[in-house]
């Protein structure tokens, strides 16, 4: 379970703005979660809280009981790669290394059984539909095929939670479905929590609740029916 409390960041800067004001709620363990709202309403910030890239100017973050704030830097760092995964819009994929390889590199990160995560990383692809394309280089692959490498990673060390940002948004509209088809996937087979944030409407279909932000607030709070 994920608990915001009382969420405020300030953007520093010649004059200070809020980028985010008093936002709480609770996301439960397995929910897929759309975050939602116009640009600059506070969608990735809020991600990148959550996700413990950034800190909040004040506020409580507590992840299964935890209160992640209070956590040292190393902490941090070190809960970051054994509980989060990551998937960004410009898939953010290491150049030199091919499809394999990203997969499987935070795991080498982490340490661990080398013939272990090798082959979870082959199960993996393999699950994203990518079984034939792992000794390819990052230019080798279309922007879908690269995301699906993107969201392989992003699965190696076994992620509690999976952040999504803006996945989809460089992707035409057939990869974006089969993306946002594979979250569906993961989060209905595998109970995979998943926070997302998108600004396309459609995308809400795929979740089991979006909120919704404005001004830096929480304007609604939707289950899907």
């Amino acid at each position: 379970m994920i608990q915001a409390e009382n969420i405020n960041k300030i953007d520093q800067g010649i004059v200070p703005t809020p980028a985010l004001s008093g936002v709480s709620f609770e996301i439960q363990t397995g929910e897929l979660v759309a975050i939602m709202g116009r640009s600059g309403s506070g969608k990735s910030t809020l991600l990148h809280l959550l996700s413990l890239i950034d800190s909040p100017s004040e506020g409580r973050i507590i992840i299964d009981g935890i209160e992640v704030l209070k956590l040292s830097d190393i902490g941090k760092t070190s809960f970051r790669l054994k509980n989060f995964g990551y998937v960004f819009q410009d898939y953010a994929l290491i150049t030199e290394l091919n499809a394999f390889e990203n997969v499987y590199f935070p795991a080498f990160v982490l340490g661990g059984n080398r013939d272990g995560y090798k082959k979870r990383a082959k199960n993996i692809l393999e699950f994203v539909g990518l079984k034939t394309r792992l000794h390819h280089y990052p230019y080798e692959l279309s922007g879908g095929e690269q995301q699906r490498v993107a969201v392989a990673r992003a699965l190696i060390n076994e992620p509690k939670i999976l952040f999504a940002d803006e996945p989809t948004a460089n992707l035409d509209t057939v990869s974006a479905k089969v993306i946002l088809d594979l979250f569906k996937k993961l989060n209905k087979e595998s109970g995979q929590t998943i926070i997302m944030v998108t600004h396309e409407s459609e995308d809400k279909s795929y979740a089991d609740r979006t909120i919704w932000l404005k001004d830096g607030k929480v304007e609604r709070d939707e289950k899907i029916p």
